[in-house]
């Protein structure tokens, strides 16, 4: 498994089309804190209970001056149709070649009912306001995610300040 960036590293620039087709650039992004997290496949239990937190957290995430970018190895439309389906209010990004999934070290062999297959582990990074990594929350459970996340966002804040 290809190693995962760390605390300290620069985030690997990406550029990924979000729900609607527009590319999103991570470093187009400096100036602010960006949550990037990396989720299974849309429309999924899980997948679906993480977006609807991070939807219904949205004036923490504000507070927060944070930018939330969701990315899944799903095409567009099928990004297009859960972001429909449940009013999220933040981009998804379509990362069909799963190569920023590689690229986050995030790519990875799983199993299910005995039958192995690769996809992305739920890992969320927190990009600071200069393009680094500042926390990496690994194999978080979809339930808990805003509250670790919003956490980390103000260990950030504090240290900035």
């Amino acid at each position: 498994m290809p190693s995962v960036i760390e605390p300290g590293e620069l985030a690997p620039d990406f550029e990924l089309p979000d729900q609607d087709g527009r590319a999103v650039k991570l470093s187009g992004l400096r100036g602010r804190p960006v949550v990037v997290y990396f989720y299974p496949k849309a429309s999924t239990p899980g997948c679906t209970t993480q977006a609807c937190s991070v939807r219904d957290h949205r004036a923490d995430y504000e507070e927060a001056d944070a930018v939330v970018l969701g990315i899944s190895p799903d095409p567009v439309a099928k990004v297009k149709r859960f972001h429909e389906q449940e009013g999220l209010n933040f981009s998804l990004l379509a990362d069909e070649g799963h190569g920023v999934a590689d690229a986050y070290g995030v790519w990875a062999e799983k199993s299910m009912y005995g039958k192995a297959y690769f996809g992305n582990e739920r890992t969320t990074f927190i990009v600071d306001a200069d393009g680094k990594v500042a926390a990496v929350l690994r194999k978080i459970k979809p339930a808990e995610h805003d509250a670790l996340v919003l956490e980390a966002l103000a260990q950030l804040r504090s240290r900035a300040a």
